[in-house]
């Protein structure tokens, strides 16, 4: 795919989440034709976009996945999963991206970027970061084998106005005088979610990052803590951070998972956190994509 190219379709995977809806609004901008597939319908964050077709399908099973991709020049894959165990985030990081690869070789897709994490790792301290890692080293190899035209960004913390992690953050200090906080000295570069949104669309009008990485980082690095205080700060409700000993910050993770509701920290995202979230500088960052990433203050 080139930047000459006018209209392109694309089929988004997990189009209708947060980072999702900021890429279909993007491509939407462009005059592009948009696929997003939703298990419920309806998808309303991104269906009243113009050249938006929303489509009710399951990504998981194959056949539903092979008659989705078919018919696209591109393929964007945002899916992914926070909180799980070993199989769920097999599934849904390793098991999915294999299918994608198989699809876009039965329907002749040469294009897809996909969307993984900085810390992907093999070898990494927690299931999340070794999931994304294998995704990634599946990908590569159906790319080598069938020729795919590959590209995969690395995004640290993704921040914006609708977000699920200032805004986390914010309403907690709300509720509560004191913020307890495991893991309050990891490092994290925050990066917002229309830069990621840009970088995809530049990945997908430039064929020169074919074969790429890059790492999707924001121009600061904070520390857990500062990012809570942020929040605080933001929603007018700073509150004291008090850090807790490791011990005691996954036993606080441990109850979060038994916790009814959408759980807020793992003892998986505790593990991620033993691992900086900040660039390794063995990939190039968005600047090589004509981006320059917005601060945290300049947004909020």
């Amino acid at each position: 795919m080139n930047t000459h190219s006018s209209q392109q379709r694309v089929l988004v995977l997990g189009g209708s989440g947060f980072v999702g809806r900021h890429v279909c609004e993007a491509l939407s901008r462009l005059g592009w034709q948009i696929t997003v597939p939703t298990r419920r319908l309806p998808a309303r964050s991104v269906q009243m976009l113009p050249g938006v077709s929303v489509v009710q399908a399951n990504i998981h099973e194959p056949r539903e996945l092979n008659a989705l991709v078919r018919g696209h020049d591109a393929v964007v894959n945002l899916v992914a999963i926070l909180h799980g165990n070993e199989a769920a985030f097999e599934h849904v990081h390793v098991t999915l991206p294999a299918l994608i690869a198989k699809a876009c070789q039965a329907a002749h897709v040469k294009r897809l970027v996909h969307i993984s994490a900085l810390g992907a790792d093999v070898q990494g301290p927690s299931m999340y970061q070794r999931s994304k890692g294998q995704g990634e080293l599946v990908l590569m190899a159906a790319a080598d084998k069938t020729g795919l035209g590959l590209t995969v960004l690395r995004p640290s913390v993704i921040f914006g106005e609708d977000d699920q992690f200032i805004n986390l953050f914010a309403r907690l200090q709300k509720v509560f005088p004191l913020m307890p906080l495991a893991g309050s000295q990891a490092r994290f570069q925050p990066v917002w979610v229309q830069d990621v949104a840009r970088a995809v669309v530049h990945c997908l009008q430039d064929a020169r990052t074919i074969g790429q990485g890059f790492e999707v980082c924001g121009p600061e690095v904070f520390t857990l803590a500062e990012l809570v205080q942020f929040a605080g700060r933001w929603v007018g409700h700073p509150r004291p951070v008090l850090p807790l000993p490791y011990a005691a910050g996954w036993a606080q993770a441990l109850l979060m998972e038994l916790a009814p509701g959408p759980t807020l920290m793992s003892r998986d995202n505790l593990a991620s956190m033993q691992v900086d979230n900040v660039a390794s500088g063995r990939l190039d960052g968005l600047e090589a994509l004509g981006i320059t990433p917005r601060t945290l203050a300049s947004v909020f």
